[in-house]
């Protein structure tokens, strides 16, 4: 994969290509990320396909996935094979676990968020934001502004400064993003339709074995999954 300077590497969960969730989150977004195409979306009777493309156009665009370390440029004298090697060797010295799972609601858009708090998922995202930091080039300015202007708390604004990214550590939220932001009056009805599209296979918990990695080749093209590091170096 060939790298210029406006690309971007994101570290993410992602669950396995050919697992039910995966099947049924690329479904819903139109999207699937493993592969960049389109996905045919299942007659929803309580959606056409033209609103669900409006209200999913961010989540598909960067891909079904959990953040782990957020979205950076390689830093000067990095290279990609360097950072594969890295998280080849990360993910070799990991385990696997469960996190279960629910559609939840964060700052007004709908995604699959954690029902408990989970220390190994916690511990997983800590040592992604250390690993993976020297890879990592310092934000532009401009992408520091868009966070500022959401409004950050001055933890996360020190967060933001440090690491490029204000959602780590004590800060971090886990979610896999559904949909755009919402208005109020569509967003627990739709969160209730999707809680029952997902519903069986949220029944137990979600399979933490691997992390993925994503690459956009410039900020107006959709991220890609390229590829996915089992923990412990199993296939």
């Amino acid at each position: 994969m060939t790298a210029n300077g406006s690309a971007r590497y994101g570290i993410y969960f992602a669950p396995r290509e050919d697992s039910a969730l995966w099947h049924a989150a690329s479904a819903w977004l139109g999207r699937d990320a493993a592969s960049g195409l389109s996905v045919g979306r299942p007659a929803f009777p309580w959606i056409g396909d033209e609103e669900a493309d409006e209200i999913t156009a961010s989540p598909r665009h960067y891909g079904f996935h959990g953040t782990l370390k957020a979205p950076f440029a390689l830093a000067k004298g990095e290279t990609e094979d360097a950072l594969d090697a890295a998280l080849t060797a990360f993910a070799a010295a990991r385990g696997p676990f469960g996190i279960p799972l629910e559609v939840g609601i964060l700052e007004g858009f709908l995604a699959l968020r954690p029902t408990q708090t989970s220390p190994d998922l916690h511990h997983l995202a800590d040592a992604c934001v250390e690993a993976f930091e020297p890879f990592r080039a310092p934000a532009p300015a401009g992408d520091l502004a868009r966070r500022r202007k959401a409004g950050l708390t001055p933890l996360q604004d020190e967060y933001l400064s440090h690491w490029g990214y204000p959602y780590v550590f004590d800060a971090f939220r886990f979610h896999m993003t559904l949909t755009n932001r919402l208005h109020e009056s569509s967003r627990e009805a739709l969160q209730r339709r999707l809680a029952g599209h997902f519903s069986q296979i949220l029944a137990a918990p979600v399979f933490v074995d691997s992390i993925s990695l994503f690459f956009q080749p410039s900020r107006e093209t959709p991220f890609r999954l390229i590829r996915r590091y089992p923990f412990g170096g199993r296939p």
